[in-house]
């Protein structure tokens, strides 16, 4: 087991037909009708991180968070960090900047008074910060976010950044931190290894090595990310949908609480906000100390 870095855990909290690439089969107004799945999943996700002493964040739409009130107060008061996952997973790429600012408002607000602490963590449906709006991440910090997880530096036919830095960096002198998904390097070339649908894709033991490579060789923490859904191998099938839809939603369903189970014992597992506290401290201009070693005076 690698002792020395502790990693960071993430869950998106989203049922299964809440997922980006239902939209065409799926609108916002049929979910109401839908019955959850999703408390079920996180109460099973919950007994998961007890049992192996791990704590995580989770990025939670505010939807649901209307509906379930009870997930989100047991997630808190478990000791994990709420954070934001939007209100209705609207890519940020669809919004112009005044209903997104009305959006992670709006999610901030209603999280913080369920659980009752500060909000400091947002990531963005599907990584939908890039390149072409960087400007949400000014949004962001004006609405008192201290971290956003949304830029995923890699090649993807959704979404994806792939000149971003691979870990955590201030993209301004706003005080706020951007925290990438991790991805590793090899041969030239950077690939993605931090959960989602890779995690179900590639067998385990490629998933453990990548992680154990940028935990030994890059000295860094990675950022892992998974969705109740995930763990549901008996979620109804949406039809509609193209092979290749289908294909990556429904890929390996049956194996995937089994592959957490050994990640969370084969690694070391905390909340976002404390794995990454002393950069975010650094980006808002806090800590004088961490500030002075990273340029060699302390």
């Amino acid at each position: 087991m690698t002792q020395a870095i502790v990693n960071a855990m993430s869950v998106d909290v989203e049922d299964y037909f809440q997922v980006s690439a239902f939209e065409g089969v799926l609108s916002r107004s049929d979910w109401a009708r839908i019955s959850l799945r999703v408390e079920r999943n996180v109460e099973r996700i919950l007994e998961l991180f007890d049992e192996h002493d791990a704590k995580a964040t989770f990025f939670t739409l505010g939807w649901l968070a209307e509906r379930l009130p009870g997930m989100v107060r047991r997630i808190s008061d478990a000791g994990h960090e709420v954070a934001s996952h939007g209100m209705e997973h609207r890519r940020v790429t669809g919004m112009e900047p005044e209903a997104f600012r009305d959006d992670i408002r709006r999610s901030k607000a209603l999280l913080e008074d369920i659980c009752g602490g500060e909000v400091r963590g947002y990531r963005a449906p599907s990584y939908s910060i890039g390149r072409d709006n960087l400007w949400a991440l000014d949004e962001l910090a004006q609405s008192g976010f201290h971290y956003s997880s949304s830029i995923y530096p890699i090649q993807h036919d959704h979404y994806g950044m792939p000149e971003a830095p691979r870990f955590a960096f201030a993209p301004g002198d706003n005080g706020l931190l951007e925290v990438p998904v991790t991805t590793f390097e090899l041969n030239g070339k950077t690939f993605p290894c931090g959960g989602g649908g890779y995690f179900r894709l590639y067998p385990y033991a490629v998933s453990r090595w990548a992680i154990r490579r940028v935990n030994d060789r890059d000295g860094e923490a990675t950022v892992f990310y998974f969705h109740p859904w995930e763990i549901d191998p008996g979620q109804p099938r949406i039809g509609g949908i193209g092979a290749k839809t289908r294909f990556r939603h429904y890929l390996n369903l049956g194996r995937t609480e089994r592959r957490l189970a050994r990640l969370l014992q084969d690694f070391r597992w905390d909340r976002m906000d404390s794995v990454f506290a002393a950069p975010m401290r650094l980006a808002q201009g806090t800590d004088r100390g961490v500030a002075a070693e990273r340029q060699g005076v302390a």
